[in-house]
């Protein structure tokens, strides 16, 4: 069996979950928050898929006890937490389905959106079942919408988080580069298809550092702390093409732990 249609067979066990960051996100009721209140917005990488033990009552938004929101608040101990984000949500979603959190009193919120807005979840299914030249072609089509329509969006949602809570710190939160190229994989993409994926992520990093820097949020990448945990390094924080398929290119309760905690309890 050939290295791509090894990939192929494993991915069409559930072709119609994939989703690099999760499934569709519900809209989300939440309590007004008391002062010095923690509100955690976004997508799955905010959520937690991919890092196990998904908390009862948090259904197909699959919050993660392990997810670096509620680690944080578990730690610091805010006057209130409300853990809103959701798996599948993006820029839209969040704005409409997840900003009642927020009040004037809300004195932290942290955020990731963006990849679900150009369709890293397609992108990457069509990187792992397709040939290297259509995988290269939706790539760049992706960070063309990175380019284009996402800026306007970010700040769409942006405007509305400060609108929702005036006085809070907001830290937006990037995204991982998914390879270490000329690493140990054997199997899988090509080198040039993990690089152009990897560049695209640092093209999505730099387009919502930007639009944070705009906004007055702070932005807060992960990628130094993943560098030496990405997929070929030997000791990955993130998921490969796995079974749940909803955990592919999420990453591992570790990867919460060791890479975005990090990185957000630096920003705060």
């Amino acid at each position: 069996m050939s290295v791509r249609r090894f990939w192929a067979s494993l991915s069409t066990l559930a072709l119609a979950a994939v989703a690099t960051l999760g499934v569709a996100g519900a809209a989300v009721a939440a309590d007004s928050e008391a002062a010095g209140g923690y509100v955690a917005l976004g997508d799955s990488y905010s959520s937690g898929v991919g890092a196990g033990d998904y908390l009862p009552d948090s259904g197909d938004c699959r919050r993660s006890a392990n997810a670096y929101p509620q680690l944080w608040a578990a730690a610091n101990s805010p006057t209130s937490f409300a853990f809103v984000a959701c798996s599948g949500a993006t820029t839209a979603s969040v704005a409409s389905g997840q900003l009642g959190a927020l009040d004037a009193s809300t004195a932290l919120v942290s955020v990731t959106a963006g990849g679900n807005d150009v369709g890293f979840a397609d992108v990457m299914q069509d990187c792992v079942l397709g040939s290297e030249a259509t995988c290269i072609s939706r790539v760049n089509a992706a960070v063309a919408e990175m380019n284009s329509s996402l800026p306007g969006s970010l700040d769409s949602l942006y405007s509305s988080i400060r609108a929702g809570a005036p006085a809070a710190q907001v830290v937006v939160l990037g995204y991982p580069r998914f390879y270490q190229l000329s690493g140990s994989c054997i199997a899988g993409l090509t080198e040039a298809e993990r690089a152009a994926i990897n560049d695209a992520s640092d093209v999505l990093n730099g387009v919502l550092a930007k639009r944070a820097a705009d906004a007055g949020f702070t932005f807060s990448s992960v990628v130094d702390e993943f560098t030496g945990h990405e997929l070929c390094s030997g000791d990955a924080w993130l998921h490969s093409v796995t079974v749940p398929v909803y955990n592919s290119y999420h990453p591992t309760a570790a990867g919460q732990s060791g890479g975005y905690l990090p990185a957000f309890r630096s920003a705060v």
